[in-house]
């Protein structure tokens, strides 16, 4: 399979049934800067990202909590082959709810810069509304 010449483009919306467990940030989300340093999106689109990265934390959520299961798994039998394989399994667990923990605090901190960028997107909206209203209204 060829590989498309060009940027990718990423239809908005997240796939919960996709492989790809984090919603797109590309592609046709943003419209690139002039000067490379990132996206401009519309507030519509800040609103779903922020939703997206939230629904995400809160799916690392769910998993946090199966995974509880693994890290507090007890032996089966009281042989030695039981214990030191609920202990792996243990260590296991512990390491998957700490990678989840990670991700979580990831997907809340994307989510709060986009509420951030809202935030000095409103400030942009309530100026520029201020200024028009400054003008001098009527035909001069």
């Amino acid at each position: 399979m060829a590989v498309p010449d060009g940027t990718p483009v990423y239809p908005p919306g997240f796939n919960p049934g996709s492989v790809c467990k984090a919603p797109p940030t590309g592609g046709s989300y943003g419209t690139p800067v002039a000067d490379g340093s990132g996206f401009k999106y519309d507030e519509a689109t800040l609103h779903e990202l922020v939703n997206e990265w939230r629904d995400l934390a809160l799916q690392y959520q769910a998993d946090l909590a199966e995974a509880g299961k693994i890290a507090r798994a007890r032996p089966p039998g009281l042989e030695y082959a039981s214990g030191n394989n609920a202990n792996i399994t243990n260590l296991s667990g512990s390491a998957l709810e700490g990678t989840l923990r990670q991700r979580i605090a990831y997907c809340e901190n994307m989510a709060t810069r986009y509420v951030t960028a809202l935030g000095k997107y409103a400030t942009a909206e309530e100026h520029a509304t201020s200024v028009i209203n400054q003008q001098p209204k009527g035909i001069a």
